[in-house]
């Protein structure tokens, strides 16, 4: 799995319709209209996200791998 960090995965999910609800320290939160599920994505400069971490926001927002 290709290793991606914070900012670009962000952008990943308003592209894929999420859209930022609010930012906490370093933390964005994005929402869906109709999912009441919020994802929380940390965003720490360019560093990328662990893939434990990378592959739970993925299986939430219904991104597939090949998207990265």
């Amino acid at each position: 799995m290709k290793a991606i960090s914070g900012k670009a995965f962000a952008k990943l999910l308003e592209k894929n319709g999420w859209t930022l609800r609010r930012t906490k320290g370093s933390h964005h939160i994005y929402v869906r209209q109709g999912n009441p599920v919020r994802i929380s994505v940390p965003i720490h400069g360019n560093n990328p996200l662990k893939i434990g971490l990378l592959k739970h926001l993925m299986k939430v927002a219904g991104i597939d791998e090949s998207e990265l």
